[in-house]
Order: C-alpha cells, then sequence, then structure tokens
C-alpha cells in the first residue's frame, strides 16, 4: 500500500523542499511507492522556488529541488497525507493549531528531537550544509522506519 508523507516548515523555500527533494531521491533508489510534498505554514513564499543556497546544497549532493514552488499547508491536506512531518517545534504546534493530528517533528529521527534550525541563523553557506546533513539523515531514518 502507498503512503503519503508531507514535509512543512514556515516558508517551503529552504528546508522542507531540501527534506522533499532528499526523501524522493532516497525512495527512487530503494523503488519505494511513497509519495511526497512539502509545504510551509505561512504563505509569503507561494509560487516561489527553493532559495538559491538549498537549491545550491541540494545539487552538491546529486538532487535537484530548483523545479518545486513554494505552496502553503491547506485544510485538504488533512486526508491526503498519512504523515506530517514538521522540521522544529514552532511548525508543530503551527500544524496542530490548524487541526493536524498525529504531527511528527523531523529531529526525533536521528537528532534526539532537536529543531531542525533554519539556515539562515547561521553564518553565510555553512548553515545549508549542516541543515541538510541534519535533514538527509533524518529523512532516511524516517523512511527506513516505514520500512519495517
Amino acid at each position: 500500500m502507498s503512503k503519503s508523507i508531507i514535509f512543512v516548515c514556515l516558508g517551503n523555500i529552504c528546508r522542507s523542499p531540501l527534506a522533499e527533494g532528499i526523501a524522493k531521491e532516497y525512495i527512487k533508489s530503494k523503488n519505494l511507492d511513497i509519495y511526497i510534498e512539502s509545504a510551509g505554514t505561512g504563505s509569503w513564499h507561494i509560487g516561489e522556488a527553493p532559495c538559491e543556497n538549498s537549491i545550491k546544497v541540494a545539487k552538491q549532493n546529486g538532487i535537484d529541488i530548483s523545479e518545486q514552488r513554494a505552496r502553503q499547508i491547506k485544510t485538504e491536506d488533512f486526508g491526503k497525507f498519512d504523515y506530517v512531518i514538521g522540521l522544529d517545534n514552532s511548525n508543530v504546534e503551527n500544524l496542530k493549531k490548524l487541526g493536524f493530528k498525529n504531527v511528527l517533528k523531523l529531529g526525533d529521527y536521528g537528532f534526539n528531537g532537536e529543531d531542525v534550525p533554519d539556515p539562515y541563523f547561521f553564518e553565510g553557506f555553512e548553515g545549508f550544509d549542516k541543515v541538510f546533513s541534519m535533514i538527509d539523515f533524518c529523512v532516511k531514518n524516517f523512511i527506513d522506519n516505514l520500512k519495517s
């Protein structure tokens, strides 16, 4: 049976597009039947491509996210996705306030419940490398847990 996952951050231009791209690449390599999307809780970036540094760090790791476009999470997503995964506590709380039940936190799958920080909190490009590594590890752990 096919599963579906949506990764959610604030604006859907840096962290959640990375999670979507990593997940899609990983399920393709494992020949799994899982539907993946990403979204933001906010509306500021609807229709925009991921930020340049997210596109760059993904490309450095063999993943193309340049065609993704930001969207805001909608109430119709309640029934569409088996797993709703927030990238930090704020995202998880916002999703619960919107009415989503059983919201998961990505950092619970490899980083002891830590938030995946916004890469803009770091100096320069370094934050994008750190955030990519964290998301990569947690996304693969989550998907591996689904398989077993």
